[in-house]
């Protein structure tokens, strides 16, 4: 037992972890996709979708709605033949896939599903939480910042996101300038004209709105005062004017939209869907792959869609806040909370913990159900804004490849740009 505790943070816990987020979350969600973008899709045009595949058991035949057809998709990219062009290159014809997949698993390790494990007492300051030492005395003096930081709080536990980087939007960035390259290596590597013209595509679409994706996000950036995505999280849950909480939609309802624009267009799904075109390119970048590795390309585009959603739950949807709800319980207003201007010291915790006239939750709750309430908040956020990738491919037409270069050099850079200074003004006169 001793042994197991001595390895259990360093080793087990990290472990844990990606396995968890990679694998389960991640490559769960990106599996799950390619069924319900089918339904979905035919859901919207009144069919049924895939319902034949079926699982006999006995005297059964059990179909669950399609369900089945995930197995039966995996066999069969199994069994198909592995087709290498000729002419190609071969090494690279086989990792292009994995680069193409890789950064879209890795990239899930900055996206927090729940703020810090306390293991202490939680009070609510200005619309934040802060975990203290289990009956705090009344003559304790503690720094906020410090209460807040695994670094220097001993009671907070990184249990809900892979890596806790300082410099996590930094982090999201690189990752997402990379994953272009398996898309470009995949059209060069395939010896083809009609993939070659998708890895090019593919290129120039990424650059074309990797400016405005940055440029959307400086607004924020500006406002919570941190590239930290926990702590950007954390922000979130101020409340404006008393009641509402300052979730990114709010304070930047322009930089959403332009953000979740630019990721689409980013990802390549429709309507931004130039680098593989099937009625111009017959597939793009992955027309001479089979087998496995055409599945590896479709899972990883499926997967970016997890993030994309994860990501803008994560900057503009409050990440794990459910409105209202703190780690003691539901705020309507901000007048049960403890105020920074007040010093977290002495009598004021004190007299907070013991729940005190002015202070205390509107409606209190253990802290367990706090923790599953927003884990179980910020999955369905995720749910949602799949859902909303899927019907905008199923309900706008592509564009035309010199309307998707329009739209990010001409619409979306000067919108992001004057957000950013009208973001600026703003700040410069509250």
């Amino acid at each position: 037992m001793e042994f197991l505790e001595s390895i259990w943070e360093p080793m087990l816990l990290p472990i844990l972890k990606v396995s968890v987020v990679v694998f389960v979350i991640g490559m769960g969600i990106g599996t799950l996709l390619t069924l319900v973008e089918r339904k979905q899709s035919a859901y919207m045009q009144r069919r049924i979708g895939p319902n034949r595949a079926n699982l006999r058991i006995g005297g059964l035949n059990l179909r669950l709605n399609g369900l089945v057809h995930l197995a039966a998709d995996g066999i069969k990219m199994l069994l198909k033949e592995d087709f290498v062009p000729a002419g190609a290159n071969k090494r690279l014809h086989l990792l292009a896939p994995m680069i193409g997949l890789i950064p879209a698993m890795i990239i899930f390790a900055i996206v927090p599903f729940m703020d810090f494990w306390c293991d202490g007492t939680n009070i609510v300051v200005d619309g934040m939480d802060y975990c203290l030492p289990e009956g705090a005395a009344a003559n304790g003096s503690w720094q906020l910042a410090e209460l807040a930081n695994p670094t220097y709080n001993p009671l907070l536990k990184h249990y809900f996101q892979i890596a806790d980087m300082n410099a996590g939007l930094l982090y999201m960035f690189a990752i997402t300038g990379i994953s272009v390259y398996g898309t470009a290596l995949a059209g060069w590597a395939s010896n083809s004209k009609f993939s070659l013209l998708g890895g090019l595509r593919a290129s120039a679409q990424m650059i074309s709105y990797e400016v405005s994706m940055g440029l959307s996000l400086a607004g924020i950036l500006m406002i919570y005062g941190s590239i930290d995505v926990n702590d950007m999280v954390r922000e979130q849950g101020q409340l404006l004017f008393g009641f509402l909480p300052m979730w990114g939609i709010v304070v930047q309802p322009l930089a959403f939209i332009m953000f979740l624009t630019a990721s689409i267009a980013e990802s390549k799904r429709a309507p931004f869907d130039m680098p593989e075109a099937e009625s111009e390119l017959v597939a793009g970048y992955f027309t001479e792959y089979s087998s496995m590795k055409f599945a590896v390309f479709s899972l990883g585009e499926f997967v970016a869609i997890g993030f994309i959603a994860a990501i803008t739950a994560t900057l503009f949807l409050g990440g794990w806040h459910i409105p209202w709800l703190y780690a003691d319980g539901f705020h309507f207003t901000d007048a049960g909370m403890m105020a920074e201007s007040v010093s977290v010291t002495g009598q004021g915790v004190a007299d907070y913990i013991a729940g005190a006239k002015d202070h205390g939750p509107d409606i209190a709750l253990p802290y367990w159900m706090v923790v599953l309430l927003r884990i179980g908040g910020f999955l369905g956020k995720i749910v949602f804004l799949c859902f909303l990738q899927l019907q905008l491919r199923w309900t706008l037409p592509r564009f035309r490849y010199d309307q998707i270069m329009h739209l990010g050099w001409k619409i979306l850079l000067p919108l992001s740009l004057l957000n950013l200074l009208v973001t600026a003004v703003i700040m410069a006169f509250i």
